[in-house]
C-alpha cells in the first residue's frame, strides 16, 4: 500500500472511531485492558487463598468486589454471558453440550458476531488476544473444528474442548497445534502465561490491547506443576456449618445425597481441594509475570486488569462431593479483582455485580457507546472510579437448565433416567429437572434468595442470607406471603427481561414498581402464584 493510501486508510478508521467510540477518540492513550478468567474457582471456600502474588499485585492496588456472582454455575452458559453481557435466556447457551448451544453452529452465527471482544476489535480499534479454554464445545467437528476462529480476535490460541494441563489441541489462529506431557514446553497455564508475554512483547504500539486469559485452573483433572506437587500438604476442604450434613427441606437432588458422606468420599475432596490450590499456584505465576511485563512496557498504568472465575464450587456442602451447577452461594459467587488508571489501592466494593457487567464495562472503558449494545449488564466504571450517588441494582437473576439423560446412569442404574455427573456411592450431582430460576437481592433491607425449580414440584427455596449465610433453612414455608408474591413476580420479570428491562428496580428498591404487562413476553412466561401453605 502506497503512503498515500495508507493515510487515506488511517482516515477512513479514526472516521469510524469517531462516530462509533467517540470518549475514546478524545483520549490520548486509549487504556488496555486485560481480563484473566480462571476455571472453577470459588470465592466462598478459600480459593483465592493461594494467591498471595494476585492478591499483592491486583487486590491490593486496587478494588475487590465482595458480592461478584454468575448467573448460571456452569461454565460454558457463564462464560457465554461474561462475552455477550447477557443472561442465559438471551443468548440461549444453557449448558456445556453442543445440543444446549455451547459453541454450536447457532452461537456462532447469532452471537459471537456481537460479543464484546468483537465490537472492541472492529468498532474501537483494538488489538485482541486471546489464549485458553474458550466454551467447553469449541473446536467439535460438528461446529466447524478448531478452525473456527470467532470474529473479533486479532490472536487466538484457544483450548479444544474442555480444560487439560497436558496432551491438549490449541487452535492457533485456526491451525491445530498438539501439544504433548513435558512440563516445560506443555504444561497449559504456563503455555498460557508465554503466548501472553510474546504477544505484549510484539504487538503494535499504535493500537491499545485487549487481552483475554483464560486458564485451566483449577478445573479436574487438577494437574500441579512438578514444583508445586507437595504444596499444601496440611490443607482440607473446610468444615463450614453445611459441610457434610442433609439438604433437609431442599430440592429432591440435594436431598438425595447420602448424609453422612463415606470416609472414602471425605478423602477424595479434601485431596480434591489440596490440588486445586496447588494448580492455582501457576496462576499465581502466571499473573506476576504479566504485571512486570506490562510494568518493563510502560503499559501498566494504562493498563486495566480484571481477575475472576467462570462459577464457584462445592467440596462437600450439604453432602455433595464436589461440582458446581447449584443455586448455592458458594457456586454462584466468584472472585472479581479489578486494577487500573484511576482505581484507587486497596478498595473493597460491596455492590450486587454479576458477570453480565464485565462486556459493559470493558466496552465503556473503551470509549464505546453502551447504548449500541443489547446487553443486560451495566458498567462497573462508575465503581472502578468511585463516583458519588451511583444507582444500582439490588438483584439479579440466576437460571440453570438441568443436565439429564433418557437413559440411566452406567454408575447408578438403580437411579432410573435423568441423572448425570454421579459418583460410585449414587450421589448424582444434576439432572435434567435440576432446572431452576432466582432472584438473588442485596439490597439495604434485604439480604435474599428467592428460587423455583421447573419440576413436577414446583419446588421452592428460600434463604435469608442475613440470619442464615450457609442457607441451611429453607424458609419457603414460613417467609411473609407478600414477600413471597412479589419474589414470584419479580422472577417472572427478568426471566423474560432484555437490556434495560433486565436493569429495572428490585423489589425492596424505592422505585419498584409491579407492571402485569412486564411479566409477559415472547419467552412464554407463564404467571404462577404460590402460597406459603402449598410449598
Amino acid at each position: 500500500m502506497s503512503p498515500a493510501a495508507m493515510a487515506v486508510a488511517r482516515g477512513l478508521a479514526l472516521a469510524a472511531l469517531l462516530v462509533l467510540c467517540p470518549a475514546a477518540a478524545r483520549q490520548a492513550r486509549r487504556p488496555n485492558v486485560v481480563l484473566i478468567l480462571t476455571d472453577d474457582q470459588d470465592v466462598c471456600l478459600g480459593g483465592m487463598t493461594p494467591l498471595k502474588k494476585t492478591n499483592a499485585l491486583i487486590a491490593q492496588m486496587g478494588i475487590t468486589f465482595l458480592n461478584a456472582y454468575v448467573p448460571s454455575a456452569l461454565c460454558c452458559p457463564s462464560r457465554a454471558s461474561i462475552l455477550t453481557g447477557k443472561y442465559p435466556h438471551n443468548h440461549h447457551v444453557v449448558n456445556n453440550t453442543l445440543e444446549g448451544n455451547c459453541s454450536s453452529k447457532s452461537w456462532q452465527k447469532i452471537q459471537e458476531p456481537y460479543t464484546f471482544p468483537a465490537l472492541l476489535k472492529t468498532m474501537c480499534g483494538y488489538q485482541t488476544f486471546f489464549a485458553g479454554k474458550y466454551l467447553n464445545e469449541y473446536g467439535a467437528e460438528d461446529a466447524g473444528g478448531v478452525g473456527h476462529v470467532p470474529p473479533g480476535w486479532s490472536f487466538w490460541y484457544a483450548l479444544e474442548k474442555n480444560s487439560k494441563y497436558y496432551n491438549y489441541t490449541l487452535s492457533v489462529n485456526g491451525k491445530a497445534r498438539r501439544h504433548g506431557e513435558n512440563y516445560s514446553v506443555d504444561y497449559l497455564t504456563d503455555v498460557l502465561a508465554n503466548m501472553s508475554l510474546d504477544f505484549l512483547e510484539y504487538k503494535s504500539n499504535f493500537e491499545p490491547f485487549f487481552m483475554m486469559i483464560s486458564t485451566p485452573a483449577p478445573h479436574s483433572p487438577w494437574t500441579a506443576a512438578p514444583q508445586y506437587k507437595k504444596s499444601f500438604q496440611n490443607v482440607s476442604a473446610p468444615r463450614n456449618s453445611n459441610f457434610n450434613i442433609h439438604g433437609k427441606n431442599k430440592h429432591w437432588l440435594i436431598r438425595q445425597a447420602k448424609t453422612p458422606m463415606t470416609n472414602s468420599s471425605i478423602q477424595f475432596l479434601d485431596d480434591a481441594y489440596r490440588r486445586r490450590w496447588q494448580t492455582l499456584l501457576s496462576v499465581d505465576d502466571l499473573i506476576e509475570k504479566l504485571v512486570k511485563k506490562l510494568e518493563f512496557h510502560g503499559e501498566l498504568d494504562n493498563t486495566y486488569i480484571f481477575y475472576t472465575s467462570d462459577n464457584g464450587f462445592h467440596t462437600g456442602q450439604f453432602s455433595l462431593p464436589i461440582d458446581k451447577r447449584q443455586l448455592y452461594e458458594f457456586d454462584i459467587k466468584v472472585p472479581l479483582l479489578v486494577r487500573g488508571p484511576g482505581i484507587k489501592p486497596n478498595q473493597t466494593n460491596k455492590m450486587l455485580v454479576a458477570n453480565i457487567d464485565l462486556g459493559p464495562t470493558i466496552l465503556d472503558i473503551a470509549g464505546y457507546d453502551l447504548n449500541k449494545t443489547q446487553m443486560d449488564g451495566m458498567s462497573l466504571l462508575p465503581l472502578l472510579r468511585g463516583d458519588k450517588n451511583v444507582t444500582w441494582r439490588s438483584d439479579f437473576l440466576v437460571e440453570y437448565q438441568g443436565e439429564g439423560y433418557n437413559g440411566s446412569d452406567p454408575t447408578c442404574p438403580g437411579l432410573g433416567p435423568g441423572v448425570t455427573h454421579c459418583f460410585p456411592d449414587c450421589v448424582c450431582e444434576d439432572s435434567y429437572n435440576n432446572t431452576y430460576a432466582c432472584v438473588r437481592t442485596l439490597s439495604t433491607s434485604w439480604d435474599l434468595q428467592y428460587c423455583e425449580f421447573d419440576d413436577r414440584e414446583v419446588f421452592v427455596e428460600v434463604y435469608n442470607l442475613t440470619a442464615d449465610p450457609h442457607q441451611i433453612n429453607n424458609i419457603a414455608k414460613t417467609i411473609d406471603q407478600e414477600i413471597l408474591e412479589k419474589m414470584n413476580y419479580r422472577l417472572m420479570m427478568l426471566q423474560s427481561c432484555s437490556g434495560a428491562t433486565c436493569r429495572t428496580p428490585g423489589v425492596f428498591d424505592p422505585g419498584y414498581r409491579f407492571d402485569p404487562r412486564l411479566m409477559f413476553s415472547n419467552h412464554g412466561v407463564q404467571a404462577r402464584r404460590f402460597s406459603a401453605q402449598s410449598l
